[in-house]
C-alpha cells in the first residue's frame, strides 16, 4: 500500500495531535467549562470535576482512553493496598501526562499518512469508492443505515471538527453495534463487513466517580498484573501487536494487558481530513469496517461488571433494558460491593471513610446503550451515591425502594383494568388494550418516581454510620411520597372518563381497587406506614 492511496487533501496532509490540541470538553471545580488536550487533562485532573461530552457513551469512551494511557505509562497502582493509598493520598497523575508528551509525534497524528491515530490505514485502498459522510462515524447518527432507503443521509455533506471526529472514533471502538458494514470486502476480505459488538455494547459499564476527574481515574485504575507485553493501541499498525485479517473467520485474541484492553480498536476506521474555510481542520468522509475481536476473561477484563441472570438462567453482565430504568436495579450495584472481595467492588468496600461534609464521597455511574439490533435507540444511565461502610444500608434502601415502586406501578395497572372493564363493558377484544392504556397511570408514575428514589439514597448517606438505622425512616417518607404521586396520576388518568353514572362508578371502583392494594398485607410494609422486618 502506498501513501498516496490514503484519503485527504491534495498535497501535504494536515497534522492534528489530541495530546496538545484542546479536544475534550470539561467542567472545572469553579463550574467553568473548557476544552483540554489529553496532556492537559492528565496534568490538571484534580482541578477538573469531570469530562463533559455530548453523550454518556462518549464520556465513558474518553475515560476508557485516559485509563489506557495511565496503564501504558505505568501510572497505576501495583496492588490493592497501593490503590487504596493512591485514593487517600490523591496520587498525582502528572507522570502519565509527561509520558504521553514524550511519545513519538507520528503515533499521535490523527491524519498520519501511514499510521493514523486509532485508525486502520488498510482501508485506504477502497476509501475513494466506499467512503461516506461523517454521519456514519457518529454512533447515534448512523443508525442501521435505514434512515433513508437510499442511504442519502450517510453521504450528506456535514463535516465534523477533528476534535469531534476523534471523540466519535473513541466511542465507535467501545460501543459499536453488531451488524453489516456498508463497505466492500472484495479487496481486503469478506469478513471486513461483519461488525461485531463493541466491548461495552450490550452491557452496563459501571464507573466509580470521585469529586474530581483525577479521583475518578484513580478509582478506576487497578493493579495491572504482568505488563511485560502490554501495549497501547495507537493505530492498526501499532508494532508488536499481531492483528487479525479479514479473509476468513478469526479467533478472538486475549488482551495483553489493561492498556491494550482499554484502547482496543473495536472497529477499522479511516478518516479523511479537510481544510476548513477559516483554516480549521475538519473530517468530511469516513469509512468503517470490522475491527478487533477480543476474548475477555470476566475476572480480569470485566472488573466493573455486575452479573445477573436472564429468565433462562444464564448469568451475564447487567444489560440495558428498554422497559426497566437503571435506578430500579441500583440494588445490584450495592450488592456487588457487599458480596465481592476482588475487583472494583472489592476495592471500594475497603476504602476508609471519614465524613467531610454533606453528600456521598463517591458515586457509581452506570451507563448502557439501548439498541434494537443494529439501531441505537438511547443512552441509559444513572448515578448512585456510595460511601464506604454503607453498602449494606444502601442495598437495603435501593432494594426496598425498587420493590415499593414496582408494587405501586402494578396496582396502577390493576386499577386501570378495573376502570376500563367497568366503563367499557362491551368493548371489542381488539380495542381492550387501548382502553386500558388510556387509563393506565404507570407511564406517568415511573418518571416521577425516579427523583424520590435518588433522594432516598442521598438521605441514607447523609444520616451516615452515626445513625443506628439510617434506612427505615427515609423509606417511610419515600413510600408516602410515591403513594401521593401515584394517587395524583391515577386521578388525572381517571379524569379522562366522560361524565355519567357508569363512568363515575368506574372511577370509584378503580380508586377502591388501588386503595385496597395499598392496604393489603401483601403490600410492602412501608406503604402501610410500617417498617419492614
Amino acid at each position: 500500500m502506498t501513501e498516496t492511496s490514503l484519503p485527504g487533501v491534495a498535497g501535504r496532509r494536515p497534522s492534528w495531535d489530541p495530546r496538545r490540541r484542546p479536544c475534550i470538553p470539561t467542567i472545572a471545580l469553579d463550574g467553568a467549562t473548557a476544552h483540554h488536550s489529553l496532556c492537559g487533562l492528565l496534568m490538571r485532573a484534580d482541578d477538573l470535576i469531570a469530562v463533559d461530552c455530548v453523550s454518556p457513551g462518549e464520556t465513558v469512551a474518553v475515560i476508557e482512553h485516559l485509563l489506557a494511557i495511565c496503564f501504558a505509562s505505568g501510572t497505576c497502582p501495583s496492588s490493592d493496598e497501593e490503590w487504596c493509598a493512591w485514593i487517600t493520598e490523591e496520587k498525582d497523575l502528572a507522570p502519565a501526562a509527561a509520558w504521553l508528551d514524550r511519545q513519538p509525534d507520528d503515533s499521535w497524528d490523527l491524519f498520519h499518512k501511514k499510521s493514523p491515530l486509532l485508525q486502520n490505514s488498510l482501508l485506504g485502498v477502497i476509501f475513494d469508492e466506499k467512503g461516506t459522510g461523517t454521519a456514519q462515524l457518529v454512533l447515534e447518527s448512523a443508525g442501521d443505515y435505514c434512515l433513508h432507503f437510499n442511504h442519502q443521509h450517510l453521504d450528506a455533506d456535514c463535516p465534523l471538527s477533528a476534535a469531534d471526529a476523534f471523540r466519535a472514533t473513541l466511542t465507535q471502538h467501545v460501543y459499536g453495534l453488531p451488524g453489516r458494514a456498508r463497505i466492500s470486502g472484495d479487496k481486503l476480505g469478506a469478513k471486513l463487513t461483519n461488525l461485531a459488538a463493541g466491548r461495552l455494547a450490550g452491557r452496563i459499564r459501571v464507573i466509580a466517580l470521585g469529586r474530581t476527574l483525577g479521583e475518578t481515574l484513580r478509582l478506576n485504575l487497578y493493579p495491572p498484573g504482568d505488563r511485560s507485553k502490554d501495549e497501547l493501541n495507537t493505530s492498526w499498525e501499532t508494532p508488536n501487536i499481531e492483528r487479525r485479517t479479514f479473509e476468513k473467520q478469526t479467533k478472538p485474541r486475549v488482551p495483553r494487558g489493561p492498556a491494550d484492553l482499554h484502547s482496543a480498536l473495536g472497529r477499522s476506521i479511516l478518516l479523511s481530513p479537510l481544510q476548513g474555510p477559516r483554516g480549521q481542520i475538519l473530517v468530511d468522509k469516513v469509512l468503517i469496517g470490522a475491527g478487533e475481536l477480543l476474548e475477555l476473561d470476566p475476572c480480569l477484563h470485566l472488573q466493573d461488571a455486575v452479573f445477573s441472570k436472564t429468565t433462562n438462567g444464564v448469568e451475564k453482565p447487567l444489560w440495558p433494558s428498554p422497559s426497566r430504568a437503571l435506578w430500579q436495579d441500583a440494588h445490584a450495584l450495592y450488592s456487588a460491593v457487599v458480596e465481592n472481595r476482588t475487583g472494583l467492588y472489592g476495592r471500594l468496600s475497603k476504602l476508609p471513610y471519614e465524613r467531610q461534609g454533606p453528600g456521598a464521597p463517591y458515586h457509581l455511574w452506570a451507563v448502557g446503550l439501548l439498541a434494537n439490533h443494529a439501531l441505537p435507540v438511547a443512552w441509559t444511565h444513572g448515578s448512585f451515591p456510595y460511601a464506604p461502610g454503607m453498602a449494606e444500608h444502601l442495598h437495603r434502601a435501593s432494594w426496598r425502594g425498587s420493590k415499593i415502586a414496582e408494587y405501586i406501578a402494578l396496582s396502577l395497572k390493576r386499577a386501570a383494568i378495573v376502570a376500563a372493564e367497568t366503563a367499557f363493558p362491551a368493548v371489542r377484544a381488539a380495542d381492550e388494550a387501548g382502553q386500558v392504556a388510556r387509563l393506565d397511570a404507570r407511564w406517568a408514575f415511573w418518571p416521577a418516581a425516579e427523583q424520590p428514589f435518588h433522594e432516598l439514597l442521598d438521605e441514607v448517606v447523609d444520616r451516615g454510620l452515626e445513625s443506628r438505622d439510617p434506612v427505615s425512616e427515609p423509606l417511610l417518607i419515600y413510600a408516602a411520597d410515591l403513594l401521593t404521586t401515584a394517587r395524583t396520576h391515577l386521578q388525572q388518568r381517571l379524569d379522562a372518563l366522560p361524565p355519567g353514572d357508569l363512568y363515575h362508578l368506574a372511577r370509584a371502583r378503580a380508586e377502591r381497587r388501588f386503595e385496597d392494594d395499598m392496604a393489603n398485607t401483601r403490600a410492602p410494609a412501608e406503604l402501610r406506614g410500617e417498617n419492614h422486618t
